[in-house]
């Protein structure tokens, strides 16, 4: 099957179009034919060899961990899919999602409904539900103001909508160019770069509630300081509510965490159907078939796109 990938741990040099075998399913997995695979910056941190011992990889592999597709074969021990059955969600340990063929977990795989499109529900398993997640986390009441750094990435507008849903008034920090898809999304866009901490300031004047980050660095730092001194722990836990997606390390140090994923079809399915029912869209910015895959890891490697980037097939 064709795939896009890498058979060593380096910078795009190492990617190009390649021939893999077809997958080997086993028990608890899904083979799908793949229609759309998101492509995220954490596939780049992978291919990079700056995930290894958390992210298993055998070589050659495809880049991407979230597909959407047709089903074609099950293994044994599934019975909630069957073939034919349109689904997404998350690879199985050690395989990708930009190739023709994909194992998926069927833990962590969920119908697509009608009304979702396959680029939508490719990017649901990695930054949508990510933000979903970070947002069960911190448990804001409704009223509460949410501060989203990286507003207009792919984790970042799925926050601001997705807390927008919930009630939570949400100041969105991104660059100047993303000011219309964070406002979009129903978010009080704050431009980024020298004195944005003076302007959330100016929005907030007692502190944020919450703090969803997906840029980590001195930026997440500073955020930590603008959060209420009064902010109670999220979950009963005795951590600030603040949640990042891109630097774990600086999330403790600061006092908050690292979101914790779940990649369950419970969590899938409850995103998807938010969709479906017109609640909630998930920013598509851009697609490229799987000749051009290239491009679409280009766009997320170099050019921070607005929302999210797929690759169809």
């Amino acid at each position: 099957m064709r795939a896009f990938g890498f058979t060593e741990y380096g910078g795009p040099e190492v990617t190009r179009l390649i021939q893999l075998e077809d997958p080997v399913l086993a028990a608890g997995q899904v083979l799908i034919r793949l229609h759309a695979s998101g492509v995220n910056p954490a596939d780049v941190k992978v291919r990079s060899g700056l995930r290894q011992g958390r992210i298993p990889v055998r070589f050659p592999m495809a880049m991407g961990r979230e597909a959407a597709g047709e089903v074609l074969r099950v293994g044994p021990g599934v019975e909630e899919f069957a073939p034919g059955d349109q689904v997404f969600g998350s690879t199985a340990s050690g395989t990708g999602s930009i190739s023709e063929l994909v194992l998926l977990e069927a833990a962590a795989t969920a119908q697509r409904p009608a009304g979702v499109s396959v680029e939508q529900a490719a990017s649901i398993p990695v930054s949508v539900a990510t933000a979903f997640d970070a947002l069960d986390e911190l448990e804001l009441a409704e009223g509460s103001t949410l501060l989203v750094l990286g507003a207009g990435g792919a984790v970042g507008t799925a926050a601001c909508g997705l807390a927008r849903l919930r009630g939570l008034r949400v100041l969105g920090v991104a660059s100047e160019s993303k000011r219309p898809a964070v406002e979009g999304l129903g978010a009080v866009h704050v431009p980024k770069g020298v004195g944005w901490v003076d302007r959330v300031r100016e929005l907030a004047p007692a502190g944020v509630d919450g703090v969803i980050d997906s840029v980590g660095g001195e930026v997440l730092r500073q955020a930590a300081g603008l959060l209420r001194p009064d902010a109670p722990p999220s979950r009963g836990q005795a951590l600030l509510p603040l949640r990042s997606a891109a630097d774990y390390d600086l999330a403790r140090e600061v006092g908050g965490s690292p979101v914790t994923r779940r990649r369950t079809t419970a969590v899938y399915a409850r995103v998807a159907g938010l969709v479906a029912e017109g609640r909630f869209t998930p920013v598509v910015s851009a697609a490229w078939p799987l000749a051009e895959a290239h491009q679409a890891v280009a766009a997320v490697e170099h050019h921070s796109p607005v929302g999210n980037v797929v690759v169809t097939v």
